[in-house]
Formats: C-alpha cells, structure tokens, sequence
C-alpha cells in the first residue's frame, strides 16, 4: 500500500473529480427529474408520450452505452464534444430519467384532498403545486434520492472509458505505470467507499432536518 501512500495526491484529484461529477450530474438531473415528473403527470397526451418515452429509453439501456453514443456517436452528425462535458451531460440524463420517477411517486403520495382544499382557497394549479404538493413530495423523495445519489458516485467510474480524470481513470494511469493492480485498486475501493458513507452522513441528517420541518 505504500505506492497508495506515494501516489495520494494524484488519486485524490480523480477523487475530486469524482466528486464534482457525482453534484453536478444530480443538480441537472434534479432539473430533468422534476420536470419529467410533472410532464408525466400534467402534460398533455404527446407531452406525457414523450416524457415516457426518455424515461423508457434511458432506464432500458446501459449507462455505459449512454456515455459511448454521446461521447462517440455524436461525431458522426458534427457534435463534438469534450469528454468532462459529455460525461456531465450522460450522466444527468440518466440520473434525470430514475429520478422523475421518484418525484413522480412522491407527488402522487400526497392526498388529493389537500390539492382540492388548495384549489378551494382560490391557489392556480402551479401554486398548488409549489407551495403545497412538491414540499411534501420532496421530503417524501428524500430516501430514494439519496440512494440515486450515492449510486451515481459510483457509476461516475464508468466515464473513464471516455477518459475522463475520476478516480478510476486516475488508478488506471498508475497501474500502467507501476504494473501493480491489487494496492490502487484497494485504495480506491476505500475511498470510494468514504466518500459514499460521507455522503450517506449528510442526506440523513439533511433527512432529520426536512423531518422537523414537519
């Protein structure tokens, strides 16, 4: 482990990396998720076909092959793209499409009464919404998100067939050089390791927080 040791900055760059993948990636599928939600469940006929459509689409094939056709495929019809950016945009839309099926659960566990009563006092269907049903439906969203989020740190590996500097890529470019596997990737299974039960830490405490709001 002492090349671990010896090597510790370069791995915590891919580290950050990592990282900064991982809350950007869920910031914009955060964004998508929610409006596909609510065009699933408000849009208009084509609106709710085509909101269904991406969320079949996305779920029914690989993130890995997601990652490849935006990366590589994209060139054959003039679209290129940097690799970081590519894996930003990959990475959000897959998060988006699992997403918007969590928030569409939540919203649909809030009792239609309270919608009604919303109604009764004169709100719009959008204020309706902001105001009554999406904070309720977002405490309620919080468990499964946070099992999205910690999921998308460690798919954030995948982006490495596309060169980008996360942590795998970072072990794999010292393996090469020192021709030893087990001690790079021991440590950054550890790492991964922290950082997933790190971020498990806050979303639960954000979790008790949003709880006593209620």
């Amino acid at each position: 482990m002492q090349l671990v040791f010896d090597n510790l900055p370069f791995l915590l760059k891919g580290a950050g990396y990592t990282l900064l993948l991982t809350i950007v990636s869920m910031f914009f599928g955060l964004i998508i998720g929610l409006v596909v939600a609510v065009a699933r469940l408000k849009g208009n006929l084509p609106i709710r076909w085509i909101a269904r459509f991406y969320v079949s689409i996305i779920r029914g094939t690989p993130l890995l092959v997601q990652i490849v056709i935006i990366y590589y495929g994209l060139v054959d019809y003039g679209i290129t793209l940097g690799s970081l950016t590519a894996a930003y945009i990959a990475l959000s839309v897959n998060a988006g499409a699992y997403l918007s099926e969590t928030f569409r659960g939540a919203i649909l566990s809030v009792p239609k009464g309270q919608l009604e009563a919303a109604y009764s006092t004169g709100m719009t269907p959008w204020q309706a919404m902001r105001r009554i049903v999406l904070p309720q439906a977002m405490r309620i969203a919080i468990p499964p998100m946070g099992n999205t989020f910690i999921g998308m740190l460690k798919e954030t590996s995948l982006v490495s067939v596309i060169t980008v500097s996360e942590l795998l890529r970072q072990a794999q470019l010292l393996i090469a050089q020192y021709y030893q596997y087990m001690p790079f990737y021991l440590g950054i299974g550890i790492m991964y390791w922290i950082m997933s039960t790190g971020l498990a830490f806050i979303l639960e405490r954000f979790e008790r927080r949003l709880a006593k709001a209620y």
